[in-house]
């Protein structure tokens, strides 16, 4: 029998949390408090991004128990085949690996976009053509290719050194936002007026928050990257539950201290006409002059750097989770020789991303506005897993189909796992159903019947190989329990 690979003990709590952390946070913060406010006012985003957080923490909850039981790469993708089967295992990991793709191609067009708002002599220069409204420029293709191509070779010499820089960016972040908030609040130039109306004053105080609540998919993803680098932690996974809630609580508090800090300089609804672009970037020139403009600069591109070391770590390790259960092509589910890094899906995030900025930020914003539905698949799917695994009291009869479900009396991880299942079909529906606050549009809808479709094609080429691995055999290469009772019983014989 051909031999499981496996990634290597290396990643600390540190990095870890750093991982979620730097990948929920993005660039967003930096960039979107001005249009966040236009739609909710200060008060309403500030409480929508609470919510949004404490919804999250319910989700977690069901992430930490899976986690805990099994610390394997692949996260929902494992989950989905623990509590259902391999065709939810490939719905599933389909739908997220498209989620993660996405978000590492959106941080890479961050980045250039960052670029052109503070240069934009040096970054509009060799017009290409106009995409959706949106004129591309080849400096700006080459500065997001060139973060691609950058990160996909540091993630390839090993999670030690990725895991390490992550820590670091997130640290600069936590200095910057700090350094803002802080200098803001007591700064003589700034005035708490400035915040009314605390909501939109054109829509209900529950509209106004509910707009916000509804992004908490998009706001806070990547404290889900956490179970795609369980594999690697060097420390007990009991932790995970800890570091996924810290996370997050550290996610909304820079998300709020962000969203206040821009609206304490001027009447917040002056700002949104003014600078609908990036009003952050207007208040904070305004308060600080140039060094304002420097440190929220530097916090953006930390906040960027983590969203693409982030999203590389997770994409590569769900793809070999993928691989090494033989429903992608085998060379996945293979580790450099020399790194022993998931090196082919590293190659592929990096290739399939280096496409995006040649299209324009409009038409990448349609794609990854559909990939928030992939998202919260995952998280569905995750919750209903625990929920299966989860028991109301001792001695509750439960059937599980596969031998590795565990089932735990605990009817309060249970509701919260009910909860949180509920919670990603709301999402979904906020997502899917026409004229609500989240509601996607038509051409991302087009663009998520056009990656169904290219899933059903590739299940019906591949599926069938898929579909006739034994179980056992694919227990052990997506769970590797198989192993573990191997070496079990080698120990005590």
């Amino acid at each position: 029998m051909e031999k499981r690979e496996q990634l290597k003990r290396t990643l600390k709590p540190q990095w870890v949390w750093a991982i979620a952390l730097g990948s929920a946070i993005g660039w967003g913060a930096f960039v979107q408090p001005s249009v966040w406010m236009s739609g909710s006012g200060p008060l309403g985003a500030i409480i929508g991004f609470g919510i949004g957080a404490l919804l999250m923490m319910i989700i977690a909850v069901s992430y930490g128990f899976l986690i805990e039981r099994f610390p394997v790469s692949g996260g929902e993708f494992a989950y989905a085949f623990l509590g259902f089967n391999r065709n939810h295992a490939y719905v599933a990991g389909w739908f997220l690996v498209l989620g993660y793709l996405c978000i590492v191609a959106l941080n890479a067009s961050a980045l250039a976009l960052m670029v052109r708002y503070i240069f934009p002599s040096l970054a509009e220069q060799g017009f290409l053509y106009s995409l959706a409204g949106w004129d591309v420029y080849l400096v700006e293709v080459l500065i997001a290719s060139a973060a691609l191509v950058l990160f996909a070779y540091m993630n390839m010499r090993g999670a030690t050194l990725s895991g390490r820089l992550q820590f670091i960016f997130v640290l600069f972040i936590i200095v910057g936002v700090l350094f803002l908030g802080v200098g803001a609040i007591f700064s003589s130039a700034t005035s708490f007026e400035n915040l009314q109306p605390l909501f939109n004053p054109e829509t209900t105080t529950f509209s106004s928050i509910i707009l916000i609540v509804a992004i908490a998919p998009w706001a806070f993803v990547g404290f889900d990257n956490v179970p795609q680098a369980a594999e690697e932690f060097n420390f007990s996974a009991k932790k995970a539950l800890m570091l996924i809630i810290t996370s997050l609580i550290c996610a909304g508090l820079i998300y709020m201290i962000m969203i206040t800090a821009t609206a304490l300089y001027m009447p917040w609804q002056e700002l949104a006409i003014s600078q609908p672009q990036w009003g952050t970037g207007d208040a904070m020139s305004g308060l600080f002059g140039n060094i304002g403009v420097l440190v929220l600069a530097v916090a953006l591109s930390m906040g960027v750097f983590t969203g693409l070391n982030g999203f590389y770590v997770s994409s590569s390790r769900l793809l070999f989770a993928m691989g090494r259960a033989q429903i992608i092509p085998n060379v996945f589910g293979k580790l450099h020789s020399k790194y022993k890094t998931p090196y082919a899906g590293i190659i592929f995030t990096c290739v399939v991303c280096l496409i995006s900025p040649w299209f324009g930020r409009q038409i990448l914003t349609w794609i990854v506005d559909m990939s928030s539905v992939g998202v919260t698949i995952a998280y569905i799917y995750t919750c209903v897993v625990a929920f299966k695994a989860f028991t109301w009291s001792e001695g509750s009869l439960v059937v599980h189909r596969n031998k590795y479900m565990p089932s735990v009396a605990a009817p309060v991880k249970k509701s919260f796992s009910l909860v949180g299942a509920l919670i990603g079909f709301v999402f979904l529906g906020l997502l899917l159903i026409p004229n609500s606050p989240a509601f996607m549009g038509a051409p991302s809808l087009i663009a998520l019947v056009i990656w169904v479709a290219l899933g059903v094609i590739f299940y019906l080429v591949k599926g069938p190989e898929f579909r006739k691995i034994p179980s056992e055999r694919l227990e052990y290469l997506i769970l590797g329990k198989q192993a573990e009772a191997e070496d079990e019983t080698k120990a005590s014989s």
